[in-house]
């Protein structure tokens, strides 16, 4: 059975890190696109970061790049997020995703993604 995992989460003072995880079960997840997306409560859930599943280049919102960094860690069969200076807007329930495919350029779009994880919380409060 295909899972994805979330951890990493918390509750942090503007300015601080956090290190979101995505752990797979059931499947290699360098075999397949990997997302993150973010949702506020009454929003629309938002893209954030993917990574290619064919080394192509990994891809940022405008609101987040220069701030946020993806990576794979293979041995581990995980994707990470790695998110600096946070600040009150970055305050929402972080989504990891896979795509059932690998490409050279990821998608920004939710229906581009099969698998989902349960998602994780990022409250950023001073």
């Amino acid at each position: 059975q295909l899972q994805l995992v979330e951890s990493g989460g918390g509750l942090v003072q503007p300015g601080e890190s956090l290190r979101l995880s995505c752990a797979a079960s059931g499947f290699s997840m360098d075999d397949h696109d990997i997302a993150w997306f973010r949702q506020v409560p009454g929003k629309e859930r938002d893209w954030v970061s993917c990574i290619s599943g064919l080394g192509g280049p990994a891809k940022y919102s405008q609101s987040v790049k220069g701030q946020f960094t993806i990576s794979r860690d293979n041995a581990n069969n995980t994707v990470h997020l790695l998110v600096n200076n946070l600040k009150p807007e970055d305050t929402a329930v972080y989504y990891c995703a896979a795509a059932a495919y690998k490409s050279i350029f990821c998608s920004r779009t939710e229906k581009s993604y099969n698998y989902w994880g349960q998602g994780t919380q990022v409250t950023v409060s001073p």
